[in-house]
């Protein structure tokens, strides 16, 4: 399953973005989650701190292509080990 990402999660689109992660965290089950992040423009804090929830939660695979992309990428995943 694949969650893709597109423009700016900032300001209001943060809690659009918590909303629609935690709308699909329900339904997961077994599968492996994929963030697509290759057409995010802009990510503010608060997004990128659902990002390490993400992968702390389900270990998703991050899809990313630019060097701000595999940024917010890293650190989302050494952000979710750190706080398990």
């Amino acid at each position: 399953m694949t969650l893709l990402l597109e423009g700016k999660v900032i300001g209001p689109w943060v809690k659009e973005f918590d909303k629609a992660w935690r709308s699909l965290a329900d339904s997961l089950g077994s599968r492996k989650l994929r963030v697509d992040l290759r057409d995010l423009t802009q990510m503010d804090a608060d997004g990128r701190v659902i990002l390490a929830e993400i992968y702390k939660t389900t270990g998703a695979e991050f899809l990313a292509d630019t060097p701000m992309t595999r940024f917010f990428a890293e650190e989302a995943q050494k952000s979710g080990k750190e706080k398990v």
